[in-house]
């Protein structure tokens, strides 16, 4: 009888966490909807719960508000274009590609490129300035965090030439993703990606002499 309340007990839980899983998904992706029709300041809670088919508690007790379902957004789409990156550096790897550092950053780079056209609605979102109050120092720290991450990627040293050759090489990425996520289509956006890519490679990896 224990065991059987216990089973219970246990699918019970699965089956709520399943339920705010689903709950969270859907006021998301309305959300995504509404913030890139609207931007964030024009946005409304009401418009968001109209679109989900939800209620305004809902949208509370799961993001606590607008600006917390706008920064849930932002964290997917970074964890995203990580997830990404990661994935294409260690096929790369494992199929032998792992040699050289600046072959593993382009293979990086590419994914982050097409993800930012896959995305592209909430790439222009959050470049647009339009965010709440905060959100640039949110973006900056972002920015510094992959940086550095890119850093080890390519075994850059501590050396201010090398600090400055990785933060150039992020720069070339980003501004890259902002220029494909307005491309008219994804033919123009390839093209964005290969000069991006041979822009990367002329610069080189930190302490490549070039």
């Amino acid at each position: 009888m224990a065991r059987s309340a216990s089973s219970a007990a246990a699918g019970g839980n699965a089956w709520q966490w399943s339920r705010t899983a689903e709950t969270r998904r859907v006021l998301l992706n309305a959300a995504r909807e509404v913030f890139c029709e609207q931007g964030f300041a024009e946005a409304s809670i009401a418009g968001v719960v109209e679109r989900a088919g939800s209620s305004v508690g809902s949208l509370y007790h799961h993001f606590g508000g607008k600006t917390e379902l706008f920064l849930a957004l932002w964290e997917e789409h970074q964890a995203a274009h990580e997830q990404n990156a990661v994935t294409a550096v260690a096929a790369a790897r494992a199929a032998g590609e792992g040699e050289d550092p600046l072959d593993l950053f382009v293979v990086g780079a590419r994914a982050f490129l097409e993800g930012s056209w896959q995305r592209r609605d909430l790439a222009r979102l959050f470049m647009d300035g339009d965010g709440p109050p905060g959100f640039e120092l949110v973006r900056r720290t972002r920015s510094r965090e992959w940086v550095r991450q890119n850093a080890v990627l390519l075994g850059a040293g501590i050396d201010s030439v090398d600090r400055l050759t990785v933060a150039v090489l992020t720069t070339i990425i980003g501004e890259a993703g902002r220029e494909i996520a307005t491309c008219p289509n994804k033919r123009q956006a390839n093209k964005i990606t290969e000069a991006a890519i041979v822009l990367i490679r002329r610069l080189g990896s930190p302490g490549q002499d070039t």
